[in-house]
């Protein structure tokens, strides 16, 4: 983790949901995981086979209260693909003005051909059950951001802060990846300020929709 800007601390008491929305976030969890079992181990196995390089990726966002924590996925990307994104913003002009907009590229030559059909159907986000059994994650709730992101939130960051990231949120059911960054601090600051436990499940199912048609998949 050695470069990578470390979330400052945020003071607070109650995070948005309180026990009743972590208790939910536990039980679903667990059942989701055994539901989906066969399903991890056949994903881990194709990654393995097709591309060399660790199973689950690893990076690391900023959580309730501005901690910092490992969040997982299955990797989708080549396994240099740090390099190989220096390169491609170096060398192509459009694509550093995407990368700087909106952190995301539509024509990613970073991704794998697995890790493509993964994000497409967000297969690559089921590792992150176990951020939400850690208590990292809520199955809704604001975009995990990293660290260095923390700054475009402006005044609203501490409303970000309260919540724990989720596995889906207001910014999955309204675009995803073509969701500009200034929409999605909005989006999140507003799930947060009006928290109720039907909103989170509305997300939920709206979520069902928004995968299954893919809009903003990549």
């Amino acid at each position: 983790m050695s470069g990578i800007e470390t979330a400052r601390p945020y003071v607070g008491t109650h995070a948005v949901g309180g026990q009743p929305k972590r208790i939910f976030d536990v039980f679903v969890a667990l059942l989701v995981i055994l539901l989906t079992l066969p399903l991890f181990i056949i994903v881990a196995v194709l990654i393995k086979i097709t591309d060399p390089g660790p199973v689950i990726y690893k990076h690391v966002r900023v959580g309730l209260w501005g901690r910092s924590f490992a969040c997982f996925k299955f990797r989708t990307m080549v396994v240099d693909s740090d390099q190989v994104l220096e390169a491609l913003l170096d060398d192509d002009s459009s694509a550093r003005a995407e990368w700087k907009q909106c952190q995301k590229l539509i024509n990613d030559p970073r991704v794998t051909p697995v890790g493509r059909l993964l994000r497409e159907s967000s297969l690559d986000e089921l590792p992150q059950l176990i951020n939400v059994l850690r208590g990292e994650m809520s199955f809704v709730g604001p975009r995990p951001i990293v660290p260095s992101d923390m700054s475009r939130y402006g005044d609203r960051l501490g409303l970000y802060m309260s919540a724990r990231p989720g596995l889906t949120g207001a910014w999955q059911i309204d675009g995803r990846s073509d969701c500009g960054y200034d929409k999605r601090v909005g989006l999140d600051a507003n799930y947060v300020s009006n928290w109720c436990f039907s909103t989170d499940l509305s997300i939920l199912v709206r979520t069902v929709g928004a995968v299954i048609d893919r809009k903003g998949s990549y």
